[in-house]
């Protein structure tokens, strides 16, 4: 098989006036101005192209409009097309709270300050985490908690009567168009497929053509793992519908999908649960899906989205969905500068890009560029933040119930939308943890009889935050303080002020929760939450056992430190909370530092110097204050700077794919941007492996989704993250251009649109590792700071 076509890529930079939610005018004044700084010299391919079908799900093409997901796999007498819902959950609402739980507080504390930390475990896990099986130790699935699952599988069975050799085989797709096509020939008929998830109408296409009139003949059929019935109604369509389990009766969430097609010529036939094509030369099947999480009506508004789509021409259709999707992509275009080299298929192009890695700077582009397409494609303002799988499953258990871990996880996956340009889609992480907040109340007064409201380890649609069902990592209390740096950070960047009068009163709860459960450690007199675990980790106590409970990680402390700063900034700007604000910058000052440094000259994770049993354990929770937050910076921290790298140095540079682009993201706020670099290439290390890792190993699969393993996206999110960093900081009180970039990528190269914290635009160029040409822009003109070239100025930003 060979690669028959040419491939034409279309250039970003060419198509950036259609974002950015400006009117006209703007555009064409901004574009005036633009031109001569930026040129239009990309031309990297935003594309993966392969030139054989997907052998495992790791291969297919992930689309998805932020609520429908399908992933082709390009089968020639076979296709597999997996379907996806983002709200689609087993499980359902339960109160898993221990209401006696916070009798047994004083007893833990008392066992933790007498250093007898293996005794007040096992009183937590006897009498202080979540009743029931809880998460079902991540196998969830069908106990209450539930679990994110595939929809089902779309199966195009062909019969192109003939034996003749497949030739001229390719299946690509084009991130700058959220498009994907398969194409080869079969005895001189070329057969062409094309997919994509609608963002016009909220539907999924699948077109399939032949170059000689009538030669389409194929049966599409529907189904899953469990729960299912697949039926062929009145109106001409299949249909696959069923109830998943809710941990109770087994009546929990309904959900349907739906296809019907529509053929130019030849026929469809609809029976024995099948949609039967003979002799079409086109063919368009239309998909519709959706469930009842905050739906009832769901199954009528599936009808009244194909019935809309299906009276549109494919054309328009396809026009409409590339139209939407670019208000978005096309915000933000960059160059690392052409590669000499042939652009190879995806899976190719890892390979080599794993030996000579220099000689691609396109590909880190393309990964950037796809991590940002992944987002917009994994949802939507209104709906769900993508989980720990995005949008895309093909299981029905899938790993770890594929739900929001708050101990790094669900975060990671909002870092790259600020300085990506898609600042809106944080907004679905806001909603989920504004409904977290009455659970989050509940869980707060069981366990610590406490105000506020705090969030654990794990959640789910359902609003769980009950402490996990082991001691070991389920008592870590950061997730709610974590999930508040996400609101703030879109607040720094927007400047929104009705957006931060929405959030206050959850930034405020989460606040009001740490202060009324701190206790004073009495060796150094500070305020430190008590019992917690730094985020699944553990230490040797001097006897030689294993623990993991503790009082003050490292983590609360800086989580702690950052929400009280917070509130009380918040608190000033709306004008409101006065004696909030003076309590909490009391307490401020008997907290604990944002680090200590231990004898051996790192940030210690706990506020005792213990030994580790793994050095290089795959969370580093204890640099929170280095990324996200900005307690730690070489300008302000020096000493702490210096102590992180030490930090890094012992925790090395391997792991599953999300510790991975954790370290990358480390490095690059330390200024060091070709170890920075170190760790993008070792995330791109190629990787067919799905089984479960918690150590060395992470890469990605060859269609870039990014393996732990097994697939987690957070791998991607953070990645697309830490290339944002290396190009743009501007937590340190300005923003810096370039600040931590590898040499190989500082030749020349150029960016358009990433944003900076106060709603600032950022574009600049850059040869032979200066900075030739600038802008920063802003809705209105204002004095800020800038580093460029190593020299810190205050300039007034151009207005948009």
């Amino acid at each position: 098989m060979k690669l028959s076509q040419t491939k034409n890529h279309s250039n970003p930079f060419n198509l950036w006036k259609k974002t950015n939610n400006m009117n006209i005018k703007k555009y064409k004044a901004l574009l005036f101005i633009l031109i001569p700084i930026l040129g239009y010299s990309q031309s990297n391919p935003l594309e993966l192209w392969y030139i054989k079908p997907a052998s495992q799900w790791e291969e297919t093409l992930p689309l998805g409009n932020g609520r429908l997901g399908i992933m082709p796999d390009g089968g020639i007498t076979t296709e597999k097309l997996v379907l996806n819902d983002i709200t689609l959950w087993s499980g359902s609402p339960q109160d898993a709270n221990n209401y006696k739980a916070f009798s047994f507080l004083p007893q833990i504390r008392e066992l933790l300050l007498a250093d007898k930390n293996s005794e007040a475990e096992k009183l937590i896990n006897e009498n202080f985490v979540c009743k029931g099986p809880g998460s079902g130790s991540g196998d969830g699935a069908n106990v209450q908690f539930g679990c994110y699952q595939v929809l089902g599988n779309m199966t195009l069975k062909f019969d192109y009567k003939t034996n003749s050799q497949v030739t001229n085989y390719s299946r690509n797709l084009n991130i700058q168009t959220a498009i994907a096509s398969t194409q080869f020939t079969i005895d001189g008929v070329t057969y062409k497929r094309e997919y994509f998830a609608g963002f016009g109408d909220d539907a999924l296409f699948v077109k399939l053509t032949s170059s000689k009139k009538g030669k389409l003949n194929f049966t599409i059929q529907l189904d899953r793992p469990e729960h299912f019935k697949t039926v062929n109604e009145n109106d001409n369509s299949l249909v696959m519908a069923g109830q998943l389990n809710n941990g109770i009766d087994g009546k929990g969430m309904k959900y349907k999908a739906k296809v019907k097609a529509k053929t130019t010529d030849g026929s469809a036939l609809y029976t024995n649960n099948t949609i039967e094509i003979k002799n079409a030369t086109e063919v368009v099947l239309y998909i519709g899906a959706g469930t009842d999480f905050k739906d009832k009506s769901f199954e009528s508004s599936i009808d009244k989205i194909l019935d809309a789509a299906m009276q549109k021409k494919y054309q328009d259709q396809k026009k409409i969905h590339i139209q939407n999707y670019q208000k978005l992509f096309n915000r933000v275009a960059l160059n690392f500068g052409k590669s000499d080299k042939k652009v190879l298929p995806a899976n190719e192009r890892l390979d080599a890009f794993l030996k000579e890695p220099d000689s691609d700077t396109e590909l880190p582009v393309l990964f950037y560029q796809y991590g940002r397409y992944l987002s917009i494609s994994s949802t939507r303002v209104g709906l769900l933040p993508p989980n720990l799988q995005g949008l895309w499953a093909h299981q029905v258990q899938t790993p770890w119930n594929g739900d929001y871990h708050l101990d790094v996880n669900v975060q990671m996956n909002h870092w790259a939308l600020e300085t990506g340009n898609l600042s809106e889609l944080n907004l679905p992480l806001k909603d989920l943890v504004k409904q977290m907040v009455p659970y989050g109340e509940k869980t707060a007064k069981a366990y610590y009889n406490a105000d506020g409201w705090v969030a654990h380890v794990i959640t789910n649609v359902w609003g769980f935050t009950e402490p996990g069902e082991s001691a070991s990592w389920g008592i870590a209390k950061a997730g709610s303080g974590w999930l508040c740096n996400n609101l703030w950070n879109h607040y720094l960047y927007t400047n929104d002020k009705a957006y931060l009068a929405e959030i206050y009163p959850i930034i405020k709860g989460a606040a009001q929760f740490y202060n009324s459960m701190l206790v004073k450690d009495p060796v150094t007199g500070w305020l430190v939450t008590s019992p917690s675990v730094s985020p699944e980790n553990s230490f040797f106590l001097p006897n030689g056992q294993d623990a993991h409970v503790c009082m003050g990680p490292t983590i609360d402390n800086q989580i702690v430190r950052e929400l009280f700063n917070d509130v009380i900034t918040a608190s000033q700007k709306l004008g409101i909370d006065t004696d909030l604000s003076t309590e909490l910058e009391k307490r401020l000052k008997l907290l604990p530092p944002p680090g200590v440094i231990s004898p051996d000259g790192r940030i210690q994770e706990w506020l005792k110097p213990y030994k580790e049993p793994d050095a290089q354990h795959r969370h580093i929770s204890h640099l929170y204050g280095l990324y996200p937050a900005s307690l730690i910076t070489p300008e302000s921290t020096q000493e702490l700077a210096e102590a992180a790298k030490k930090t890094l140095e012992v925790r090395g540079d391997d792991g599953p794919s999300w510790s991975i682009a954790y370290k990358m993201l480390f490095w690059s706020r330390l200024k060091e941007g070709n170890r920075a670099y170190k760790l993008l290439k070792t995330i791109l290390r190629p990787t067919l492996a799905t089984n479960i890792n918690y150590g060395a190993g992470g890469g990605v699969y060859p269609n870039l989704l990014s393996a732990g393993p097994p697939f987690q996206i957070d791998g991607n999110f953070g990645a697309a993250a830490g290339i944002g960093e290396m190009l743009i900081q501007s937590h340190a009180g300005f923003i810096e251009l370039l600040p931590a970039m590898p040499d190989v990528w500082l030749k020349a190269g150029e960016v358009k649109g990433l944003k900076a914290e106060g709603n600032f635009t950022i574009n600049m160029k850059w040869e032979k590792g200066k900075i030739t040409k600038y802008e920063i822009l802003s809705p209105v003109a204002t004095k800020v700071k800038v580093k460029v070239n190593g020299e810190l100025k205050e300039i007034t930003s151009s207005k948009l």
